[in-house]
């Protein structure tokens, strides 16, 4: 899946796969220009679903995370499939 201009890919480490199970949450490196909103907005056109809430921070080597909380109304772990991370 192609992704969009501000969110450049998904992270899959232990810990973001780990909050995908337990949180509903997917973790996202996105240019750092972008903010919470155009985040949210990207995320619900790419996948179809809610945003609860957009968590953001910058990395020490200068990059951009965010953490998009999803509805219960849908999983991660089926936004994660449809990126082929699971």
């Amino acid at each position: 899946m192609r992704m969009k201009e501000g969110i450049k890919w998904p992270l899959t480490t232990e810990k973001s796969v780990r909050l995908m199970e337990k949180d509903n949450v997917l973790t996202f490196i996105v240019d750092r220009k972008v903010n919470k909103n155009e985040i949210k907005r990207e995320t619900e056109s790419m996948f179809k679903v809610k945003v609860k809430a957009v968590n953001a921070l910058i990395l020490p080597n200068g990059k951009k995370k965010a953490y998009v909380r999803l509805d219960e109304s849908t999983p991660a772990r089926d936004v994660a499939t449809q990126l082929g991370i699971i």
